[in-house]
């Protein structure tokens, strides 16, 4: 049977030309399209990328400078009220013609001007004419001088605070002025006034090197780093608006012109992106600055503050990533051209695919084999870990019951001091009991009521004796919270029998901390430490014992546990921390102390060790991490 040709495998050479021609016709002007295109939108979204980091930045600088210029405006608030509290100021406002009244007002306001830094203060009566002035020295002073005419006087006498920056129709120099109402017995009898000069801020973004200035409510720049920027709006100005700032004075004869940035746009609420012409350029040269501009409310005023930050190293970042991207995606294209034209090339290394296929199958099979052996170590190892962890278990429940043996021996040591202290207390009350007995017998109720309080007392006495003791016993954690002091006071108060009776004095100077070490814990390893301080100082003549404390630089809290004893000898120090070693007698230690507490500290990620000042004695330093520290103490207890 024939098959029929299959005629759609035959294809004509012209129409084979066709597509390779229309691909090197129109390819390379594609491709040209999109790497411009592309070129052009990284630069785009590197520039807004940037702009918005600038932004958030921004945000901080115009929130600290704009609190910068409120604290500058408030600063002086309270000056113009307080001249109602001087006398001489309502005697002048009273009786303006009396004889010396306006010197000492003058003298008064002149010394108050040299103390706040300010640049003048000076006092009007009810119809706005100048009383009293700190620049009466001067041959421009405002003495006489009629400023009716201001707002500030015109807010001021109203009752209302009188704020107004302008410049002064007097000495032509700009101010802040904060004017105030003067009150005697409910009527406003003049009006005081607070000159400020503000230029400190000026100079201030000029050392800073930034760009920034305020605008008042009529929207005029009044403080700007850049004098070419003052005195002008940042809006159009109505001639309505500009006839009253004339008539007012506000800005003397200045004419008032409009800041007209080249190009604006605004990018969110009290964000834009200005333009302005280039320091320095000519009219209609190209040259231009971009800004980001920031804007924010000054509390308390209706004033504006502005921050300009500069785009160009922004731009310029910007085009070099936008040419990074647009030869990122050349190259990537060309790397695509080149690879469809070797595609042919690869296709007849199939062969060679396949004999490494069969070589990365063997390979597998070698690295399953390695795994299943790699697994099975993973066992063992598994298996050595829970047998290690089960012996840490064992060690560490060894270690508290050493702990506790040490607890109870040393209960045992203590036993005859504590029965000592109890028996005390029992027979007093044994005697205080009868006596009340007969006391209340007799009828003598007060003195049956002092001995029962008497009472009370001892027993409180022995409680505390007692719950020192059940505290001492009881068993701990090796991490917890741990209070110094407290610690410190129950281990004091359990060996306070031994304290007494030796008559050692304990000088105590630590901050109290927190320390990272359960509370029993620690008192175990005081009460070792303070313990073997008490058997150095057996024979010492006036027995002393040192807790000194402080923070070292790595946040850990060290404890320095200090005596006067007779010390160690260096034979004895070599052997300290080493279990069952002992120069006690056997029935008074087992050599377990030092021991147990130097583990117990490590446990808390501490440490104990042993030093031995030239002075004579032993110092054990005892070094815990704290949770946090208070102020130090410093405190001496007699014995």
């Amino acid at each position: 049977m024939k098959c029929a040709p299959d005629h759609s495998r035959a294809t004509s050479p012209a129409l084979a030309v066709k597509p390779r021609l229309i691909r090197h016709l129109f390819l390379p002007p594609l491709i040209l399209l999109l790497t411009i295109g592309l070129g052009y939108a990284g630069y785009r979204a590197s520039l807004y990328s940037g702009i918005r980091g600038l932004d958030e930045s921004g945000e901080r600088q115009l929130e600290l400078n704009g609190r910068a210029v409120e604290s500058e405006i408030n600063k002086y608030t309270f000056l113009p009220s307080l001249l109602e509290l001087e006398h001489s100021v309502s005697d002048l406002l009273a009786d303006p013609d009396a004889e010396g009244r306006r010197q000492a007002v003058n003298d008064y306001l002149e010394g108050l001007n040299r103390r706040s830094h300010s640049s003048a203060i000076y006092v009007l009566d009810t119809t706005g004419r100048v009383q009293a002035s700190s620049n009466w020295r001067d041959a421009n002073s405002y003495l006489g001088e009629d400023l009716s005419f201001r707002a500030y006087f015109q807010d001021a006498i109203r009752g209302q605070d009188g704020r107004f920056y302008g410049i002064g129709t007097t000495t032509g120099e700009p101010g802040y002025y904060l004017a105030h109402g003067l009150e005697e017995h409910g009527k406003i009898v003049g009006v005081a006034v607070v000159k400020v000069r503000m230029e400190s801020l000026e100079e201030r973004w000029q050392k800073a090197r930034l760009e920034a200035f305020v605008s008042d409510e009529n929207g005029i720049i009044i403080l700007s780093s850049d004098p070419a920027r003052r005195l002008k709006s940042v809006g159009p100005l109505t001639p309505e608006t500009k006839e009253r700032l004339a008539r007012s004075l506000q800005y003397y004869w200045f004419s008032l012109t409009e800041l007209q940035p080249l190009e604006r746009e605004t990018l969110a609420d009290g964000v834009e992106r200005l333009s302005f012409p280039a320091a320095g350029a000519r009219p209609g040269s190209q040259r231009e600055v971009s800004y980001l501009a920031q804007t924010r409310e000054l509390k308390d005023t209706p004033w504006h503050f502005t921050l300009l930050t500069p785009l160009q190293d922004l731009r310029r970042e910007a085009i070099i990533q936008g040419v990074l991207v647009a030869v990122a995606f050349a190259l990537l294209a060309f790397l695509l051209i080149a690879w469809n034209e070797r595609r042919k090339v690869i296709a007849t290394r199939l062969a060679a695919r396949e004999a490494l296929q069969e070589a990365n199958s063997q390979l597998e099979r070698r690295i399953a084999e390695r795994t299943e052996n790699l697994r099975a170590s993973n066992e063992r190892l598994k298996s050595q870990i829970r047998e290690r962890r089960q012996a840490e278990e064992t060690l560490r429940h060894a270690q508290d019951e050493l702990v506790q043996a040490g607890k109870l021996a040393a209960i045992g040591q203590m036993s005859t001091s504590i029965a000592h202290e109890l028996n005390q207390p029992l027979a007093a009350l044994r005697t205080l009991s009868g006596n009340t007995v007969r006391f209340l017998e007799r009828g003598a109720l007060d003195t049956a009521s002092t001995n029962l309080g008497t009472m009370n007392q001892l027993i409180d006495r022995m409680g505390r004796i007692t719950a020192s003791l059940r505290s001492f016993a009881r068993r701990g954690e090796d991490r917890g919270r741990a209070s110094l002091t407290q610690a410190v006071d129950a281990t004091l108060q359990v060996l306070a029998a031994r304290i007494g009776a030796q008559g050692v004095s304990v000088h105590r100077q630590f901050s109290e901390a927190q320390l990272a070490i359960g509370q029993t814990r620690l008192e175990q390893i005081l009460g070792n430490l303070m313990g073997n301080a008490l058997d150095a100082m057996q024979q010492v003549t006036a027995p002393a014992l040192w807790l000194d404390g402080d923070t070292l630089d790595d946040g850990r809290y060290r404890l320095r546990v200090r005596d006067n004893g007779h010390g160690i000898d260096p034979q004895t120090r070599k052997h300290l921390f080493e279990p069952f070693f002992t120069t006690k007698p056997g029935e008074q230690g087992l050599g377990l102390g030092l021991t147990l507490s130097a583990s117990l500290a490590a446990a808390a990620g501490g440490s104990l060790s042993a030093e031995h000042p030239e002075e004579g004695g032993t110092a054990f330093v005892l070094t815990l991490p704290p949770l946090n520290a208070q102020p130090p103490t410093s405190a001496v207890e007699p014995s």
